[in-house]
This record gives structure tokens, sequence and C-alpha cells, in this order.
């Protein structure tokens, strides 16, 4: 026994001091900053210069924890009675990010969630092989052409449209102003690549992906056909096309038009793919329902066998102030569908930030969603947000958000009928 706890201690010791190591200097080439320093900042930085001079390993990690105090109501009608809800802490959540500059221009991530609404055990989110730099081939290699791309391969964050920059994903909550996401939050992972050309403010991508959150080389049926006859996958395509400029000391300007497309795939997961679960614990979930519905609050049209997406997204910092907006329509099917249904979603958020070096502020967003159901009924959702935030250091972060969600037009047999919730809900997050 004494000789096993002697070898671990050794192990222990050793690997402390690798870390300190690793830790001593925490900054990267092109890296967004998972602290206040990530604050709009939308792809990774784009530099020439560099700084490498050997395998760096940067270790990060992220905290939430949230006190909700929330209650909902729905129709008498839909004669469905909603599970009681009180006030109190939401279970804390936990990532765990690896960075690694591998070589000059080339960087690793991953991504791992210690702990989630929806998962009580560690999964990796995902990771990606991001490329700056040729030189590995041969220095100097297609410079001319790497000063302006950046390339990712990996299972991986779809670049689809700038809202998903700004989000909560799962405990780093430091880059969302706010506590929820969006009601339709587009984000998916799926196994890909994408090429970013960024010159003179201009910026172009275009990416292709497996449609595929869960990987697997299963066939599945399509229509009436057999699974032997079916397919393993389908394709994803994306593409953006933006400006993004600091125009001078005091204002910057970016707008990008995004769009993701596939042909057939066997279940989109564009709208649902956040495992890590929403921010606003058990609402609307039915008394009788047997397990948590984990993205509650938020909505999914089901546009699960093909879909095209398209995202507009305009940005404006002028000193203090901040505007950001979501202009989104999404349109597919299932495959027992003959017509294509439609989603519309807009979202406008209005931020001022102030103090020192704008550690604190204040602001409001409206977002609504108006989509054809499945079974043919016109629904709406609408959600008001107030938050005031302040920044403690650049890691520590406390909010609190005043929400205000409705739901019109859902069918009397639905939970969701003249439903609603509201109330206040506070959180800390700590990323670094």
């Amino acid at each position: 026994m004494k000789t096993i706890l002697k070898r671990t201690l050794i192990v222990a010791l050793t690997l402390a001091g690798m870390g300190i190591f690793a830790q001593q200097d925490r900054d990267l080439d092109n890296f967004r900053y998972t602290d206040k320093r990530g604050i709009s900042v939308f792809e990774t930085p784009k530099t020439t210069t560099t700084t490498f001079d050997g395998l760096k390993v940067r270790l990060g990690g992220s905290f939430a924890l949230q006190f909700q105090g929330i209650s909902h109501e729905n129709s008498d009608l839909s004669g469905i009675e909603l599970q009681a809800i009180g006030s109190n802490f939401n279970l804390a959540t936990a990532n765990l990010d690896i960075d690694v500059a591998l070589y000059d221009g080339v960087n690793m991530h991953l991504r791992t969630f210690l702990s989630s609404r929806h998962h009580n055990e560690t999964y990796v989110k995902g990771g990606y092989l991001q490329v700056d730099k040729l030189d590995f081939v041969k220095e100097g290699f297609m410079e001319d052409f790497m000063q302006y791309a950046t390339i990712r391969v990996g299972h991986m964050e779809n670049n689809y449209g700038d809202a998903h920059f700004r989000r909560s994903d799962n405990a780093q909550t430091v880059h969302n102003p706010f506590v929820g996401n969006l009601i339709m939050d587009s984000y998916t992972t799926e196994v890909g690549a994408e090429l970013l050309l960024r010159k003179n403010g201009f910026l172009g991508m275009v990416g292709v992906t497996n449609g595929k959150l869960n990987q697997s080389v299963e066939k599945s049926a399509i229509g009436d056909e057999p699974a032997e006859d079916g397919k393993s996958g389908g394709a994803s395509f994306l593409a953006k096309l933006g400006y993004d400029k600091q125009i001078n000391e005091d204002l910057r300007v970016r707008f990008t038009g995004s769009m993701y497309n596939t042909g057939y795939v066997p279940n989109s997961y564009l709208y649902s793919a956040d495992r890590a679960g929403s921010r606003y614990y058990g609402v609307m979930i039915a008394e009788s329902a047997t397990s948590d519905n984990f993205r509650s609050g938020r909505y999914n049209p089901n546009l699960k066998n093909s879909i095209t997406a398209i995202m507009f997204n305009p940005f404006v910092k002028y000193k203090g102030l901040e505007f950001f907006g979501t202009i989104e329509t999404a349109s597919g099917k299932a495959t027992a569908e003959v017509d294509d249904r439609t989603a519309n979603q807009f979202a406008g958020e209005l931020l001022y930030r102030f103090g020192k070096n704008e550690n604190l502020y204040i602001g409001g967003r409206y977002n609504t969603v108006d989509s054809e159901e499945m079974t043919g009924e016109d629904i709406t959702i609408k959600r008001s947000q107030l938050v005031a935030g302040w920044f403690m250091t650049k890691n520590i972060l406390m909010k609190m958000e005043y929400v205000n969600q409705k739901y019109e037009g859902f069918a009397t047999t639905s939970t969701l009928n003249d439903g609603k919730f509201n109330g206040v809900i506070l959180e800390a997050a700590i990323s670094f």
C-alpha cells in the first residue's frame, strides 16, 4: 500500500509540475479567450505573427450556477397540469477546455462537459484542428493564401450564423450577456471541414459536414425502402459572407449572412443538438411527464430530414452601446411530410456597457418565433428578457435576468396551449 501511495504521489507531482510549466504562458496565437476578452469576438482572431516556441498546452475551464425563481401556467382547456416548480438553485455545470499549440499556426481545441443538465456523466462536446499556416508542409508553403485563410477540421460546432458565438455553451456563459439562449437555438456539432477567408474586413466561409450529430455507420431506411437500401448519412453545406470592421476607435460594424443546407439526412439536429440543456429548468413540463424535458423553454420546428436555414446578423458597437440582431428563416420537412414547413425567428438585443473597462452592463432582448407545426397549427412564441451584469474580474461574471415568455396558437391538446412562464434568474459564471 505504501508503495502504491508513493508512486501515486510521484505521478501527481509530476503532472502538477507539467501543468504549471504548460500554464506559465496561457496566451495562444489565433485563440478566442474564454473570459471577458472573448466578448464580441466571433471567429477566432487571425494574425500572421507568431509566438510559437514549441508545443504548449492550455488548460481552461468554466463553471456556472443559477438561482431560479420562475413560475409557469397554461390553459385550463388543455386539461394538462404542469409540474409544480419553485425557487431554488439549478444544477451547477462545468466545462473542461484543452487547447494545444501543436505547431506554428496549428492549434487543437477540445471541450468536455463535466456536468450538464441532460447528462450526469462526463462527455466530450467535440473538438477540432485549426490550421492558420501550412509551414508543417514546408516553411512558407502557400503563405500568400494562408495569410487570409483559416481551416478547421473535426467533430465540431458548425459556424452557422453569428448567434452561436453569443450563446451559453453549457458552463461557458461569459460570452452570453443574457442567461437564456434564443428560442430557436441553432447549434449543432457534426464531422466536417470549414475554410474561412478574411481580407480588409470582408469574410467568407464555406464548409461541408456529414450532417450527423451522433456518428454511426449504420444505414437508415428512407421512406418505405428497407434499411439495406438506405444511407448511412447525408451531407450538410454551410456558407457565410460578411463584413466586420473597426471603423474608428469608437465604432465597430459587422454584418453577416449565413446558410445551412442539407440534402437527405437521417435526422437533422440543427435546433435540438444542445445536449447540455436549456437554462430555464422545469418550465412548461407536464406533471405526468416521466422525464425532464431538458430543452424546456426552447422550440424545435422538427424539420427532421431536410432543412434550409438562412440567418442574417447585424452587430454595431458604438462606445458602450451595443446592438446585435438575428433574422432567421428555416424551411424543410420530415420524410413522412409532402410539403415543406417554415419557421421564422427574429431577435434584437440592445446593451449598454459602462464602468471601469465596461465591467457593468444593462440591456434587453426581444425574441419571437413564428412557425407551422407538423399538425397544421400556426404558432407564435414571444420572449422578453431584461438583464444586468457585473464583471467582478475578467473571469467572474454575475448576471440577473427577468424573463417573460408566452405561447400562442398551440392546440388544446398541447401542454403549451396558452402557456407562459416568467420570473427572475440569477447566474454566477467563471471562465478561465
